[in-house]
């Protein structure tokens, strides 16, 4: 009985994570800001999928964005070696409530050792990286809870 609990839990989550069941694509998940505002955001998930986050795209629709669900709760800084465009970047704890925001975050051209980090100043579980100015037109504030 226990095995099908579990069984029952891991296809929950898998559907979850996949994006099935919300109307999100594959790969995607909706995500609701706190002024109800619905936002289609790539799921990067694995380290490698982390890694490359942005890099090399050159637009992000305003209704699009890039969710990092990292597997610890921790302080975290991100960067913007190789990304092509500026993005607001905003950091969640456990319970999905802003604690950091980053707005405007300048693209880095340069060699990787002179790229600056940002954020990074609080524990975050997940990281949402949205089109510059989404921060400032949404409204958005450390304190705020994201629905996802």
């Amino acid at each position: 009985m226990l095995w099908r609990y579990f069984s029952t839990v891991a296809f929950t989550l898998l559907l979850w994570l996949s994006g099935c069941g919300g109307g999100a694509r594959p790969g995607f998940l909706d995500v609701r800001l706190p002024d109800g505002t619905k936002i289609s955001a790539q799921l990067r998930l694995t380290p490698e999928e982390q890694a490359t986050g942005m890099m090399f795209r050159t637009s992000l629709p305003k209704n699009e964005g890039m969710l990092f669900i990292h597997a610890t709760e921790e302080a975290r800084g991100y960067w913007m070696f190789q990304c092509e465009i500026p993005l607001d970047i905003i950091w969640m704890d456990r319970n999905r409530r802003i604690v950091e925001i980053s707005k405007e975050t300048p693209p880095c051209r340069d060699i990787a050792e002179r790229c600056p980090s940002y954020g990074g100043n609080a524990r975050s579980k997940y990281v949402l990286e949205l089109a510059t100015g989404m921060a400032d037109a949404h409204r958005l504030k450390v304190g705020d809870t994201i629905a996802f």
